[in-house]
């Protein structure tokens, strides 16, 4: 199977805040899935991560039995240079199956690959796969995307992250492509649109129901807090 991919790696990252969490590992395990499996195909967060990651433990040591001065930063930004990539990614039992679209992070949640899944159509088009079904408050999920498919027009009442796996999407935002992350909020209404020739898997993270916007929005947001 062939998919998309930018030639320079991916170009839509997660923010700063989510980096920094991710090397405290203080993320949700959810979202800790989704930055390391973006992370395992992008140098330049690893390298972030990585920085985050030593200047943390730099500041932490400086801080036994003696007050944070500028020494102390300086001796924690030396050690940036010396950092390797981070090893923060969640663990899993090793797969059974291979599938080069799931990098390795989301393919240890998936010891029997994918075609166990069960699969869930929203609509003919879009179809999803629960992971982590047990954590409270936020819900994960692979979502299939027939090529060429607009979806909804939509809001969201609370967070949504979404990492790009294969194929490709476009919103008001800009154009995603495989390892791409698409962050969304309340503040955020729009309509993506899968790329033509081959279908879009992503994986989606959600903390609240999305909420149609359309003209025929307000009708169906009752149906559609189940299913979206």
């Amino acid at each position: 199977m062939t998919f998309h991919k930018s030639s320079n790696g991916p170009s839509h990252h997660p923010g700063p805040e989510l980096l920094m969490d991710y090397a405290a590992g203080s993320l949700p395990e959810p979202v800790a899935l989704l930055v390391a499996t973006h992370a395992s195909l992008c140098r330049a967060c690893q390298a972030e991560i990585a920085r985050f990651d030593a200047l943390g433990g730099a500041l932490f040591d400086s801080l036994d039995g003696e007050p944070l001065t500028a020494e102390s930063m300086d001796r924690a930004l030396a050690r940036l240079e010396t950092c390797g990539e981070p090893d923060q990614e969640p663990r899993r039992p090793a797969p059974c199956a291979a599938d080069a679209r799931l990098p390795r992070p989301l393919r240890e949640y998936l010891s029997e690959g994918m075609a166990t899944l069960s699969w869930k159509s929203l609509g003919g088009a879009v179809s999803e796969a629960a992971l982590l079904p047990d954590y409270p408050g936020i819900k994960t999920r692979l979502l299939r995307i027939k090529g060429g498919t607009a979806m909804p027009q939509h809001t969201h009442e609370g967070r949504e992250y979404t990492l790009l796996l294969a194929g490709g999407f476009s919103d008001e935002s800009g154009h995603y492509l495989r390892g791409d992350v698409a962050e969304a909020d309340p503040s955020v209404d729009h309509r993506p649109v899968a790329d033509a020739g081959e279908d879009c898997l992503c994986l989606a993270v959600t903390d609240a129901p999305l909420r149609l916007t359309g003209p025929l929005g307000r009708y169906l947001n009752i149906f559609a807090r189940e299913r979206l």
